[in-house]
């Protein structure tokens, strides 16, 4: 038998095995497939999608099965990264492209799809892609029906079950059967969950033996057991398999059996169920498998396991995607713990608001941008020299470079660039590797509140790239006028709405001192005014504030009112050098402050020089690198960290 997995030390806790997609889901809901004009995408297919579950969840886990070497593929290999989900065993096919799948929202419980998997990447998994060592640093592996339908994917899952049982790991089985993968319907019927064959259940009977755990819907178990009716086939699957078996049924919640099968159907183990709307069934089956794999693989009782499978697949039907939308660990015990007054999960915004800060893109522990997002102010610098404003446009160019150049490719560098000079910037940016770039979207100087190019700002920023940050400057000051007041809190709301639509992050700067009094409490009762509203930005931009008391009152509210708060960055306002190293200092016991957004300290001097013709553009990017080198060693200083 060999070794026995340490199943407290063991590497992994779960590899799953078998598809990987990209699905492209119809953004139109109620609508014909054939009617589609838009789709979200996200990774699919049911091993991947549980892979990501099971890592929100807590668990660590890994995908076993092989990608296209094209764009597609490496969005899988990269999104499954960002999820925390192991990559080791995910192999690069250079001559197929990765599986495909086109659905849409037609109806309740109803969503076409289409299947693009001829010759995919996926399906041809084989025996040689099966390392046992890696397969033996897991404590248990998901094998998954489909990948029975062809000679060398079985071959590769039952190498994959031997390796694991020899050393003494676990065997789950997903029966996840889709007829049409079987060839027993046609392209069309990709949502058709039952077509009778003796070939498969033969095939897939096989499996049992070897399993621990197996998990299915009705249609499902009969598949796998042949039998014509749920109990018959629950029964003869225990006559093949002491594994425990968890019965889906949808709506009603599951029923596990662990030991021998009664004549009641219902004499199971039943874990707590949660009524829900039902807005799209796809995905929600692997959503259910991550919480109970979470709840069995934990050592949790199979009630807990089953209740917090329900739960996740509560999550999943009552959203639009399959993996992006599954719960993280934290989600669901909130979920658990307050439940929700909507049936629709998609409505709650306390709810809504944990799941989008516990599944940002990336981690930004600190931040240190050279801001070139500025208008008006290098307007002015252009006239003052006589040049074409043009010319800032490749000014802000060089901006980029000489940021890229201190930054070389460390984490925690990043900048503020704007569309109506930056355009050219932005795409220099992309060159480079920096942590974050925020966009803004405020008409300069505007007070109240004005947006830059149309007041419509969701229809703006679903063009934008899906990393890049909202930045809105707003003048807002708690002693303002009620009006005026009123006025900005209703813009900053819609913005954020937009924000959260579009799954983008929004970065908001307040700046008081130029319209009233700052003292230490003049920025916590701002944030506690928009908070109010529940505005909830992903960071805050600030200027520096005079004490560490102000420091403490503002974190306190942050902490408070959301405590995912990525943190805040300061403001320069084209503060001298040593004025914001003494502000960086003053930040020193206020850990929510992350780092700064600096420009005109760093840029105004070049920017200058170089549009009156009196320095070259070698000389500016040295000019601006250096300040903003020097900018950010002081930045590490305060912060007790050295530059890397």
């Amino acid at each position: 038998m060999g070794e026995a997995v340490d199943a407290k030390h063991a590497p992994l806790d779960v590899i799953t095995i078998g598809r990987a997609s990209v699905d492209l889901y119809g953004q139109q809901i109620g609508s014909r497939l054939e009617d589609i004009t838009s789709f979200a995408k996200s990774v699919g297919g049911c091993p991947a999608n549980i892979s990501v579950g099971t890592a929100r969840l807590g668990l660590r886990s890994a995908l076993l099965t092989r990608v296209g070497d094209e764009q597609m593929g490496r969005f899988i290999r990269e999104q499954l990264t960002r999820e925390g989900v192991s990559v080791a065993g995910l192999r690069t096919d250079p001559d197929r492209l990765t599986a495909l799948v086109l659905l849409s929202v037609e109806d309740e419980g109803v969503s076409p799809m289409i299947f693009y998997r001829s010759d995919c990447a996926d399906m041809a998994l084989a025996e040689e892609d099966i390392d046992e060592t890696f397969i033996a640093s897991a404590r248990a592996i998901v094998v998954t029906g489909t990948h029975f339908s062809r000679p060398n994917s079985d071959a590769a899952q039952r190498k994959a079950i031997r390796t694991i049982k020899a050393k003494g790991g676990k065997v789950v089985f997903d029966i996840d059967y889709r007829p049409n993968l079987w060839g027993l319907a046609g392209h069309a019927e990709g949502f058709e969950r039952y077509v009778k064959s003796d070939r498969v259940s033969a095939q897939l009977k096989t499996v049992l033996p070897d399993c621990d755990l197996i998990v299915g819907t009705e249609e499902e178990i009969m598949i796998a057991s042949g039998a014509d009716d749920c109990l018959s086939a629950l029964k003869t699957i225990r006559s093949l398999s002491k594994a425990t078996i968890v019965l889906k049924r949808g709506a009603m919640g599951c029923i596990v059996y662990d030991g021998p099968i009664s004549d009641d159907l219902e004499d199971g183990i039943v874990g707590k169920g949660f009524p829900i709307e039902v807005y799209n069934v796809l995905g929600a089956g692997d959503a259910f498998m991550s919480g109970f794999l979470r709840g069995w693989l934990g050592e949790e009782s199979l009630e807990t396991a089953a209740t917090w499978a329900n739960a996740c697949g509560a999550f999943a039907v009552s959203r639009l995607l399959c993996a992006p939308e599954y719960p993280t660990f934290e989600e669901l015990q909130f979920f658990l713990k307050n439940g929700s007054k909507h049936l629709a999960l998609r409505k709650d915004e306390a709810i809504n608001h944990i799941h989008w800060a516990t599944t940002r893109r990336r981690d930004i522990p600190s931040l240190m941008a050279l801001a070139c997002d500025h208008r008006i102010q290098l307007d002015d610098v252009a006239a003052k020299a006589g040049a074409d404003p043009s010319r800032i446009h490749d000014f802000k160019v060089l901006t980029v470079k000489a940021a890229a150049k201190v930054a070389a490719g460390r984490a925690g560098y990043g900048m503020l660039l704007d569309e109506k000079y930056g355009r050219e910037a932005m795409f220099e940016f992309a060159r480079h590797s920096f942590a974050w770039l925020g966009r803004p979207v405020e008409l300069p100087g505007s007070r109240p509140l004005r947006f830059e190019f149309s007041q419509d700002i969701g229809s703006q920023l679903i063009e934008w790239p899906v990393d890049h940050c909202i930045k809105c400057l707003c003048f807002y000051h708690p002693d303002d006028p009620e009006a005026l007041k009123t006025e900005q809190q209703q813009k900053l709301k819609s913005l954020f709405e937009a924000a959260r639509k579009v799954g983008r992050e929004l970065l908001i700067e307040i700046i008081a001192g130029k319209h009233g009094k700052l003292d230490d409490t003049t920025i916590p009762r701002a944030l506690e005014e928009l908070y109010a509203l529940d505005i909830k930005p992903d960071w805050w931009k600030l200027e520096p504030q005079a004490s560490a008391g102000a420091w403490a009152k503002i974190e306190a509210v942050i902490l408070k009112n959301d405590p995912w708060c990525r943190g805040i960055v300061l403001l320069g306002l084209e503060a001298p050098q040593d004025e914001l190293e003494a502000a960086f200092a003053a930040t020193a016991k206020a850990p929510i402050v992350k780092g700064f957004a600096v420009g005109r300290t760093i840029f105004i001097n070049a920017a200058e020089q170089w549009l009156a013709g009196k320095m070259s553009d070698d000389e500016a990017v040295a000019d601006m690198a250096s300040r903003f080198e020097r900018l950010t060693e002081a930045w590490l200083a305060a912060c007790g960290r050295k530059a890397a």
